[in-house]
């Protein structure tokens, strides 16, 4: 592990890391739950883990969740988002030199080229951009830039005409909505969903979502609309320090015609998290960023959401 004049090492994540890592995890100004060694671990078998530590002198400083891909290195390939990971310690002219030292590493190691997968500002307890800085300063490229759509729930605008129409048509169903513990119940509904409409199988299985709950229940919640104890549907909520995050949203055909999704919503926004700070509907992009699911964005416009970007930058690391 070669040390650089600026005082700071790089070496690869070991399994006798996990405390530390977590520690700073947790203590990062990105701190988010699936950064940690308990949610990166659970889908080791589908991703070579590649991640870093940076060190000054025995003490972690900032920390890189990534994966390795042939000769790319992506952080990272399992999460929404990654970067690199520091406490508010970490200054703009140290994140120059740690990022510097980490790219000297991946280089060292035979990458081509790193992937960087920002996190969104909307994650931040306080400001964390110095690495979109340093990563301009080593002349990364925007590669990719997704559309995401937040709100602040307790100064959220009105919702569009016809929301507040769809909710009051929902209110007098008597709709069952509250926190449900039926997570493998809920991603079955997910999977069907999916398939049916887009030919696709969530990223998630239900019996991995149970899992992960498991792991992680102050973190992953579900919440539903029932009627006389049937699912109509429901959001599965990632939820961080700053942001509450629709994970997953479904819904069966009777639910989408009682509007019970707008009721699960609602109930999020004005009532479950009122105080938290962003409620983050997520991306409606595919193709690299590129094609705007119009419909599907007007849908989470229509609460009151505004677009947030989620970008990934590369970097090669010839030469």
């Amino acid at each position: 592990m070669a040390e650089g004049s600026d005082g700071l090492a790089v070496r690869p994540y070991e399994a006798e890391d996990e405390s530390r890592w977590d520690a700073l995890v947790e203590a990062s100004r990105s701190n988010h739950f699936f950064f940690l060694r308990g949610y990166l671990e659970y889908h080791r078998d589908r991703f070579e883990d590649a991640s870093l530590m940076v060190l000054d002198g025995e003490r972690p400083v900032a920390l890189l969740p990534a994966s390795r891909h042939d000769q790319i290195v992506v952080s990272h390939g399992g999460l929404t988002f990654g970067g690199l990971l520091s406490g508010p310690g970490l200054t703009a002219r140290r994140t120059l030199a740690a990022l510097g030292r980490v790219l000297h590493r991946l280089h060292e190691d035979g990458a081509e080229a790193l992937v960087y997968k920002a996190v969104p500002h909307i994650y931040h307890a306080i400001p964390a951009e110095e690495d979109l800085y340093a990563l301009f300063r080593r002349g990364a490229r925007l590669v990719r830039r997704d559309c995401s759509a937040a709100l602040r729930p307790g100064q959220r605008p009105r919702y569009s005409k016809g929301r507040r129409a769809a909710l009051g048509q929902a209110r007098k169903l008597d709709l069952e909505v509250g926190p449900d513990p039926d997570i493998g119940g809920f991603m079955r509904l997910e999977d069907e969903a999916l398939r049916r409409r887009h030919g696709v199988a969530p990223v998630h299985s239900p019996e991995e979502m149970e899992l992960l709950a498991a792991r992680f229940p102050q973190n992953i919640k579900l919440f539903t609309a029932r009627r006389e104890g049937k699912l109509l549907g429901g959001v599965l909520v990632y939820e961080t320090e700053v942001v509450a995050h629709a994970q997953y949203i479904a819904g069966t055909e009777a639910g989408y015609a009682e509007h019970a999704l707008d009721a699960v919503v609602d109930f999020l926004i004005d009532t479950e998290y009122r105080d938290k700070r962003w409620f983050d509907f997520g991306i409606s992009t595919t193709e690299e960023g590129r094609d705007l699911n119009a419909g599907l964005i007007r849908n989470k416009e229509s609460f009151g959401a505004r677009a947030v970007a989620y970008d990934t930058y590369r970097l090669e690391l010839g030469g």
